[in-house]
């Protein structure tokens, strides 16, 4: 381990072009990049083996793969609306979210992004809150603000936007679940203006992606891992900010909620985080003080391992995997006992599979065949 609070030198041009083409391919999300880079050691080693990978993989023809010009006109069509894509480590890439382990391998920033360097506080909550609740939001975005706190939201309706419109003298950050023109509800887009004068707005989406469903959860991963803790204000059963409050739980962040009437279906989620051991909020002064334990230590992120050492699977072992997985998720662990193999060659044969279109992820390192 090592600190990584202070930013790593920048990575060339040819190296941020070969890291577009890679995360934007056919079947490579963070995790998959992540694996690519450690199993070859560069993007562009990575890029040249996904035929190889996805055919072994049981691939009936390969994924697409984007090409250098899509990448450099990407690249060229974010600088024209003033958004930088950066790496884990470079400056201004939030530092805790480089920590997670499907950390954006390049997030889209733009705005005073010097703001993505400062602790991060989470507010999130239901979209058709009471007044009461977006009463609550606003003066807790407020204090935390001034505490010299910078408040992350969704931009979402309802709590979220009452969070950011309190906290925009201060400094707030938008995760923006679709691309950065691409701006998710439509009427934000003024409170999206004001809140880059002095805040930041973050994506790992391509320009022009217009956010579906399944991108939410997605972009809660990133309001949660930035953060030292996330404060759900009000939320129904089922309710995205639970999926928030859970992936912050996964990522070691603090969870709070803030109690409501149990009368009222829109405090129950946040009433049930509580009895289930969140930290119950009734002002700025409680997340305060459960996070400056945390500021006081240094943002670590972990080494590169060396999982991958140039494992290579023979067709018997890739069978036995294969065999071995399902429609049921199963956990790696249990995976590399049963197949009696190394870890190396496990995750190698789940790395093909997924170029292939063939495997899911799901949380809590469990893995499923599509």
């Amino acid at each position: 381990m090592h600190d990584r609070s202070t930013s790593k030198p920048d990575i060339t041009d040819a190296e941020r072009i070969a890291r577009l083409r890679l995360i934007r391919s056919d079947n490579v999300g963070p995790r998959t990049f992540y694996s690519l880079l450690r199993h070859f050691g560069d993007a562009g080693t990575a890029l040249e083996q996904l035929p190889d990978l996805a055919r072994r993989g049981g691939a009936a023809r390969p994924g697409r793969i984007c090409t250098e010009d899509q990448a450099r006109a990407e690249l060229a069509a974010c600088k024209k609306i003033g958004v930088s894509l950066i790496a884990p480590g470079e400056a201004n890439y939030p530092p805790r979210l480089a920590m997670i382990d499907d950390a954006p391998p390049l997030l889209g920033v733009r705005g005073t992004v010097e703001t993505l360097m400062r602790p991060m506080i989470a507010i999130v909550g239901s979209r058709n809150a009471s007044g009461a609740g977006l009463k609550f939001a606003g003066s807790l975005a407020r204090d935390l603000g001034e505490a010299g706190f910078v408040v992350i939201s969704g931009l979402a309706r309802g709590i979220d936007q009452a969070a950011h419109r309190a906290s925009i003298d201060s400094g707030t950050v938008a995760v923006l679940a679709g691309g950065h023109d691409r701006i998710y509800p439509p009427e934000h887009e003024d409170l999206l203006a004001a809140l880059l004068q002095q805040g930041a707005a973050i994506s790992e989406m391509p320009l022009g992606h217009v956010p579906r469903a399944h991108d939410f959860p997605r972009r809660n991963r990133l309001i949660s891992g930035a953060s030292l803790g996330v404060v759900v204000v009000e939320a129904a059963h089922r309710s995205g900010s639970l999926i928030t409050a859970r992936m912050a739980n996964e990522q070691g962040r603090e969870v709070f909620a803030v109690p409501g009437s149990p009368l009222d279906p829109r405090a129950a989620g946040a009433n049930d985080l509580i009895k289930q051991g969140a930290t119950l909020v009734t002002e700025a002064g409680d997340v305060i003080n459960a996070v400056q334990p945390i500021l006081a230590r240094p943002v670590m992120l972990k080494e590169p391992d060396d999982e991958y050492s140039e494992a290579e699977p023979d067709s018997g072992e890739r069978a036995r995997i294969v065999a071995l997985l399902g429609p049921t998720p199963i956990g790696l662990d249990d995976l590399i006992r049963m197949a009696n193999t190394s870890p190396a060659i496990v995750r190698t044969v789940l790395l093909e599979l997924e170029l292939a279109g063939r495997l899911e992820r799901h949380g809590g390192g469990l893995v499923s065949l599509i």
